[in-house]
């Protein structure tokens, strides 16, 4: 059982077996270490404990780290502030490799897909969006996932496996090497393939390593991690001092369940307990992503249970049209219904945000990511919605906020 650094007494979380995955289930990270560690799954901790077994000075560690984030130096002989019988070594030490791009998609409004290979005929996606100055990188987390929610792409596959920490740091540096010298990285959202409190081990190990001053840096208010609501993991994101976003999805427990399976387990009263508890460990607001679904869940009378439902947890909510994807039985809204369920949530006082729906065009937008196969589309029509190319205002006043 995972510890919970909470007051047991205080805390809703303690009322519930934490989740724990099967030994079968796991990415065997560990058994990497008998052969060589991927670099990149490695803390600056794990390293100091490396070098010491291996004789070294513990402040080797950050001079490697150093080399290999920030100078982007993965051969050893060109780590000029290193002996040359320790270089030597450094080689028979690591695996320094990647997963490979398989695939590279730019849309139309600028997003960029990237498919990954992750071996054995295994890939994911992860996209790079661009807006208002920032660039925001959506991570996977697992091939394939757990969770069926019915809207979502990903979740017409079943879980293949768990993503290792390098390959979810992997996903990041292939990214980033792919930047123009003025372009960085500022947001990190784990919101791609799979449900990250599924896999948190490596989750929360890859945003230490992202963080790291040795490494790249990646301040932990600018890293946000999605659940659909494993309500025993969500501590988690509060120790890791990142932010929360919950994918909602239902105004009440009936369509919720209908659309995302995990509610009965987990219904609306345990998972809002659960986000009150995280804004009272943090004092920060939750985000509450919550997906249009043609008269499913984008009728006015939604919005106004909506509103009830989440008034006394602060926060604000993201309202996304649905993206279509094959196979799917939802449709999008309308884009006047859109604006109309908008327009409530903003009269009722709300801090509602409109989505911008960006990658739309290369099945790169929220819900459409998947492994690659031999029916997956590449692109497709988004003539008929004018959405994606809004620039759209919060209730009050702010800029848009992915």
């Amino acid at each position: 059982m995972h510890r919970n650094p909470w007051d047991p007494a205080k805390s809703c979380f303690n009322e519930y077996e934490v989740h724990s995955l099967k030994p079968s289930q796991l990415s065997s990270e560990v058994s990497t270490y008998q052969v060589r560690p991927n670099f990149f799954s490695l803390t600056i901790e794990d390293l100091k404990a490396i070098f010491e077994g291996q004789g070294k000075e513990q402040f080797r560690s950050q001079q490697v780290f150093k080399w290999v984030y920030e100078k982007r130096t993965t051969d050893p002989e060109k780590m000029s502030n290193l002996s040359k019988s320790f270089r030597a070594e450094l080689r028979n030490l690591f695996d320094f490799s990647l997963p490979p791009v398989a695939t590279h998609l730019k849309s139309i409004d600028g997003t960029q897909k990237f498919l990954f290979d992750m071996g054995q005929g295994m890939t994911v996606e992860a996209v790079l969006i661009p807006s208002d100055g920032r660039l925001t990188l959506c991570i996977s987390s697992e091939i394939g996932c757990n969770m069926a929610c019915r809207f979502c792409f990903t979740g017409k596959q079943k879980l293949k496996r768990r993503l290792q920490t390098g390959e979810i740091v992997g996903q990041f540096m292939q990214v980033h090497d792919r930047l123009g010298p003025d372009e960085r990285i500022s947001n990190i959202v784990f919101m791609g393939m799979g449900e990250p409190l599924d896999n948190p081990e490596a989750v929360f190990k890859s945003i230490e390593i992202l963080h790291s001053t040795w490494g790249m840096n990646v301040s932990k208010k600018r890293v946000t991690v999605s659940t659909s609501g494993i309500v025993p993991e969500m501590w988690r994101i509060a120790a890791s001092k990142v932010r929360l976003a919950v994918s909602l999805n239902g105004p009440d427990d009936a369509i919720r369940t209908q659309v995302m399976p995990i509610n009965k387990r987990w219904p609306l009263a345990q998972l809002l307990s659960a986000c009150k508890e995280y804004t009272r460990a943090t004092r920060d607001k939750v985000t509450f992503e919550y997906v249009l679904l043609k008269g499913v869940t984008d009728q006015i009378e939604h919005a106004r249970k909506l509103y009830k439902l989440t008034r006394d947890v602060p926060c604000k909510i993201n309202i996304i049209p649905f993206n279509e994807h094959p196979g799917t039985g939802f449709e999008r809204p309308d884009d006047s219904q859109v604006a109309l369920f908008h327009k409530e949530l903003m009269n009722l006082g709300a801090h509602v945000l409109l989505r911008r729906t960006m990658g739309r065009d290369i099945f790169a937008a929220c819900g459409q990511l998947t492994s690659a196969y031999e029916e997956h589309p590449k692109m497709m029509d988004i003539s008929n919605s004018t959405l994606g190319g809004l620039r759209v205002t919060d209730s009050r006043g702010g800029q848009l906020s992915l």
